[in-house]
Formats: C-alpha cells, structure tokens, sequence
C-alpha cells in the first residue's frame, strides 16, 4: 500500500485507472464471495483517497462511488456497514475543486432505505439504522456547503430523510434504539438549514406525525419541535411557528385531541423562541388561536367536530382543547414586548361578544354559545394579564379597553364576574402582591379611572349569585388597588367606599333580597380591607378602632370576618358595636397628614350614573343609591317603575304587529293609494323643511325693534347661466 501510494502521488494522471483496477478487482472478488478481498480493495481505494485529497481526487472519486452502490446493492448486511463507512469517510474529506458531474441521490434514497430497515435480528437491525443514519448525516455534511451538489433541501430529498429520522428518534421501549445518533444528525441538519430551506425541512415532520397519529400522544411531538426549535437560527424561528399555525387551520376537522397536540408543540414551540420574534403577523397568530377556540365551543355544542354530523366529539375534549389553546395564547404573550401584548390584550377583547350589542340569532344555542366564547376569551385575556407589566397603569387600562371590561361585572353570570375582577387585579398587581393577599385574613392611575374601578367594586356587592371566591377576588382587588396607589386621597376613598359597602350590607336584603350569606360576605370584605388599609399609613388611631371592632366581631358575630363567612345560626343582628364608624374613622384621620381629607369620610360614596347603567336590563344604580340615601335620612320613597320582560314582550309584539300592517298594505293596496300615501308624507316633509330654512336664514331683530325687509330664500334665488361663483 506504501508503494502504491507513493506511485499515485508521482504520478496523479494514473489515478483514474488505478481506481478503475481497483474497482474492477472488487466487483470481480465481489461476484465470487470473496468478501475478505472485497475489504481489501475497499481499504485501498479509502487510503488513496485520504493520501490524494488535492486537485486530482476526481480521478478517483468516480470508481469510488460507483464501488459503493455495488455494495449498497448486495444483500448482505456487513456489506452496507463497509459502503456506509467508507462514505462517512469520503465526505469528511474537504475538496479544493468543485464536480460538476457527481449525483447522490441514489445514496440519499439506499441511506434512507436503511434507517427503515426491519431485519429479523434485533442487533443486526440496529447496526444497519445507525449506518443509514450516519449515511445520512455524510450525505449532508458533503452536499450542504457546495452549491455545485445536489440540492438537498429539496422536497423530494427531505421528504425521505427526515421521516427516515423521525422513525429512529422514537422511543422503542429498549436501550438499543439509535435515538441518540439520530438526534445529533437531525440537529445538524437544521442547523444548516437557511432561512429559505426551513418549510422544506418541517413539512415533512407534519406529514409525519399526522400520518402516524403521534399528535395524540403529543410527547414526542412535542420532543421533535423542541429539537427543531432549539437547532434552528433563532431569527428563522417565527417561520416554524407559521407552519404550526397553518397546519392547525388544515386540521380544524380533525379531532379534537389531534388539535390539541397541535397546540400543546405551539405553546412549547412559544417558550423556546427568542422573545418578539412571533414575526410580522403577532395579531394573525391571536387571531388563528381565538378562532380555533370559537370553532371547538360550536363542535362541543353540537357534538360533532365537522359539519356534515359524521365525526361524534366529546364535551372533555373540547374542554381539553380549550384549555390548551388558552395556554398557548398566555405563552405567546409572554414572548412579546410590552407594547405588543397591550394590542393582544385589545385584540382580545374586541372579539369578546358584549352583551346586547353581540347578535344572538341563528341556533336555539345561540345565548349560550355567546357565554361560552366570554368565558373562554375572558380566560384568554387573564392569561395574557398576568404577567404583564407596566410603568404606567394608564397604559395598561386605557378606556377602550376599560369600559367593555367593566361591562362584563353587572352581568350575572357569576365565573364572568370573577374572571373579570381576575384580571383587574393582575393588571393593577404590579408588584405581585395578590398571591401574598389571597391568604390574609382580616399614583400611576389616572382619576377616573379609579372612580370606574371603585364604583364597579361597589355594584359587585349586589349579585346574589357571588361565593366565597368572589368575595374573596374583591378584597384582592381592593387590596392591590391599595398598595398599588398608596397615597393620602386614594386611600381616603377606598375608606370612604368600605363604608359604602358597608351600609349596602345592611340594607342589601331590603334592595335587592339578598341572602344573609352574601350580606356576610360584603361585611367580611370590609372587615379584611379596613384591616389592610389601616396599615398603608394612616394613623395607629386608625389601626385602634379596626382592632376593636374586629375583637367585637370574634366574640359576637365571628360569621362577619373573613376566616367565617358562613351563615350566622340566629338571625343577622348588626349594632354599632359592630360596625366601623365614619364618625371614629375621621376622628382618627384628623390632626395627621389624612386631615385635608378626613371631612370627606362623612360624606357617602355614591357611584356615577353611566350610560351602562340605562342600558342595564337590571335594576339601576339610581335607585338603589336613592333608597340607601333615603334609608339613612328615614325618609321613605316611593319605588320607581320597573320594566319587566312582559312589557318588553307587548312592546316588541306592537312593533311587529305594525310593520306588519306596512308591509300588508303595500303588498294589497292599489298601487294610486300607495302613491298617494307617498306623496302626502313627502309633501309634509318639503314643508317642514322649508320651515326649518326660514329659521335658519331669518335675520336678527334690530335694535330699533323694527323688522327689517324678509330676504329671499337662498335656495329660491334665480341665479344667471353665466355667474361666477
């Protein structure tokens, strides 16, 4: 071999039919079964490649490579192992020249074959996947960097190496399985990938996984995108997020579980990548989301995930769904910049439906869709709050966002109400003091937005359907609300707007027959947060009457503090012992830094009348302040008028019944009467507007008191063809 060597070295023009000897040598030892000899030939023509790795391999590299698929195309399994070598071993050799001429699609094709190899014996199968695969990782060491070479970004080249892959990174329940190797080569691979080549290289894992179910399991599905995700340049990670999402909307007929697979590696593949690099389309990625969560509420409502009634799905399921998708836009979330996630945060909320302007027509399950699609938006919008964190709560609550948000806490539905007082909360929880503030037992905000957030404070007090749960997220919000905007007047209010609940709670039974749990519950709401803000920095006189008004109620009427909101077992009696006074609390504030706002403590706290308050089909808020402020003066008032569903009903019945005789009398009178009809109705209209323009260009009186000459109309003057205007 030395000598061979030496005489290839001197004299390079005799490569070509060196390796052409060699080669037929092979074939020859090959055809009789030689196979030792077949080695031998094999190692020659390996060394006088390493030993000729200069301008002339070419003359070399021909022979070799034809050599090889006579070798790969012999059944005999050692065989393949020897080609498979030599091949890793020529395609880490570096070339100086470029080839014009050389083709390794065959090997793509035979390296692939054998990563699917299913021969009888377990470890002879074994060694011939893991010399497919290194095969493989040759084939695109030697091709990736020359742009001479085969492409092998191609669909067709990708489209049989990574499945080839993907069958050897699953899990075989053995140690034997060359997951390992596998899971190097496909990270490689990847990683060379460049921006154009990345939908080239995830199609095929999609087809993958969906052709094979292994969205189900969502394990290793989620194994496969973390590798991708973690392999690839971060700056192309937005384009495999753009893949996922698209395949989610081709599979919106799928079932429910291969969904949620689907959204269970987006909500991964979110965590991974690189903060704001969602791509230019951040609302598109909601939006798809959001859809999806629409489009599971209509398949748990009529059963079936597509719309010819074939495919039967589950309620859990879309429940299971739902919950991923609701995951997944938090992680998203999370990935963007503080700006972005105030747009998500509108975003959302523009599609969540707003009760009485959304329409409700179509299905009998129409009212209940629209609840279904606010809670889960609601629970969207939560997610997305959470962790986000702002310098300026203006920012975080502008009044787009504010109003339809408020809306949602006078409706009825109890889980609305607590989401929405949720992500009240966390929004205005900057310093992540709710979690402290949960298990307690007894300025960066413009001004009006605080008398918004304190007046819908006082109006949850009222629902009738409110647990311990809802009790317990209004004291957190008033809590944060507290500690967030700690300063003399906020902290004035809030005292001023304890008192007011307080005085709801004893004449909520009277107002709006309420249950004695609920008035408890406001009374033990009060309790806990006087105990809160006595301690932000009024006065120790402050924290001495909290104290012994609390130490009354542990010993009297336990039921009214927060550890005891239960049912008292006599009936509710409410002293003034009991009871925080506003007469004790601004003798407290007084001589401190609170006196410029002590006065304000007697004066009661009543919410502003809105126009979602005239809009409310509930009872308004005007009347219950009137019968509070008229209870505390002992002056009766008669009740308002009340519009119940049966005047609704005969209002809407004697609009129906009148456009009815409309369109039954153009439909049978004659057509003179109509045009008459028509005609009567647009004269007296000419005339009323005519009135109208004798008012407007009817000059001032004079001093004089004397009338002057009536000009004519404007619009009756004459003017010539030829004026200029």
């Amino acid at each position: 071999m030395e000598k061979l060597t030496f005489f290839a070295l001197s004299a390079p023009e005799k490569l070509d039919r060196i390796a052409a000897y060699l080669s037929e040598r092979l074939t020859r030892e090959l055809n009789r079964h030689r196979y030792g000899y077949v080695s031998i030939a094999m190692e020659a023509m390996e060394q006088l490649l390493l030993a000729c790795h200069c301008q002339s391999i070419n003359l070399l590299v021909e022979s070799f490579l034809s050599t090889l698929r006579l070798l790969l195309e012999a059944d005999k399994p050692h065989l393949h192992i020897l080609a498979t070598n030599s091949f890793v071993k020529f395609a880490n050799i570096e070339e100086d020249t470029p080839s014009y001429h050389r083709s390794y699609d065959f090997f793509v094709s035979r390296f692939s074959e054998m990563c699917h190899s299913d021969h009888h014996d377990p470890n002879t199968k074994l060694k011939i996947r893991v010399s497919g695969i290194r095969g493989l990782q040759g084939v695109v060491r030697k091709t990736v960097d020359d742009e001479l070479q085969v492409n092998i970004w191609e669909s067709r080249h990708m489209e049989q190496i990574v499945p080839a892959l993907l069958v050897n990174l699953q899990p075989h329940g053995n140690s034997s399985s060359p997951a390992e190797q596998t899971e190097v080569c496909f990270r490689e691979l990847l990683g060379r990938a460049a921006y154009g080549h990345i939908n080239n290289a995830i199609r095929p894992v999609l087809m993958h996984l969906d052709s094979h179910s292994l969205w189900e399991g969502r394990g290793f599905a989620v194994r496969c995108f973390q590798i991708i995700m973690y392999s690839i340049q971060s700056q192309h990670s937005h384009l495999v997020i753009q893949q996922l999402l698209g395949h989610l909307d081709a599979n919106s007929k799928s079932p429910a579980s291969v969904r949620a697979g689907i959204v269970e590696v987006l909500s991964e593949a979110a965590v991974i990548e690189a903060a704001g690099s969602v791509g230019p389309t951040v609302l598109e990625v909601f939006n798809t989301l959001l859809r999806q969560l629409r489009q599971s509420v209509d398949y748990q409502l009529t059963g079936y995930y597509d719309n010819a009634g074939m495919h039967r799905t589950t309620s859990s399921e879309e429940k299971m769904l739902q919950d991923a998708v609701i995951k997944t836009i938090g992680s998203f979330a999370n990935t963007l910049p503080v700006y972005q996630r105030s747009e998500v945060m509108l975003f959302i909320m523009g599609k969540i439906p707003v009760p009485g302007i959304y329409p409700a027509l179509g299905s009998p399950n129409a009212g209940y869709r629209s609840r279904m699609i606010q809670v889960m938006l609601l629970k969207s919008l939560l997610q997305v709050s959470e962790r986000y964190e702002s310098n300026n709560l203006l920012t975080a609550l502008p009044s787009s966002f504010l109003e339809p948000l408020l809306s949602f806490t006078l409706m009825e539905d109890p889980e609305i109400r607590l989401l929405v007082l949720s992500i009240l909360t966390s929004l205005i929880d900057r310093r992540h003091n709710a979690c402290r503030l949960i298990s307690t037992s007894a300025g960066g905000v413009g001004s009006g937005h605080a008398q918004r957030l304190y007046r819908h404070v006082f109006l949850a007090c009222k629902e009738e359907s409110s647990g311990h749960n809802h009790y317990r997220a209004l004291f957190t919000l008033m809590a944060v609300l507290g500690v967030e905007l700690a300063n003399e007047e906020v902290l004035v209010d809030l005292i001023r707007l304890v008192l007011a609940m307080q005085v709801r709670g004893l004449i909520q039974v009277i107002i709006e027959n309420l249950s004695v749990f609920n008035r408890c519950g406001v009374h033990a709401v009060c309790s806990a947060s006087l105990n809160l803000l006595s301690q932000l920095g009024p006065p120790p006189a402050l924290r001495h009457h909290v104290s012994e008004v609390t130490e009354t109620r542990q010993k009297e009427a336990p039921y009214l503090l927060p550890d005891h909101i239960l049912i008292p077992e006599k009936e509710l009696k409410l002293d003034e012992t009991i009871l925080f006074r506003a007469s004790k609390i601004c003798e407290a504030l007084a001589g401190s830094s609170y006196s410029a706002h002590s006065e304000r403590v007697n004066t009661p706290y009543t919410p502003e009348l809105t126009d979602e308050d005239r809009l409310s089909r509930r009872k308004s808020i005007v009347d219950a302040v009137s019968l509070q402020i008229d209870m505390e003066l002992n002056c009766p008032k008669p009740p308002s008028e009340q519009i119940t569903f049966e005047t609704l009903k005969s209002a809407v019945e004697e609009e129906e019944r009148k456009r009815m005789q409309v369109v039954e009398r153009f439909q049978t009178a004659p057509f003179e009467e109509i045009a008459a009809h028509c005609g009567a109705r647009t004269s007296q209209l000419q005339s009323k507007l005519n009135r109208v323009f004798e008012l407007i260009i009817r000059p001032p009186p004079s001093p004089s008191g004397l009338s002057p000459p009536r000009s004519v109309p404007v619009y009756e003057m004459k003017f010539p063809d030829l004026c200029v205007y």
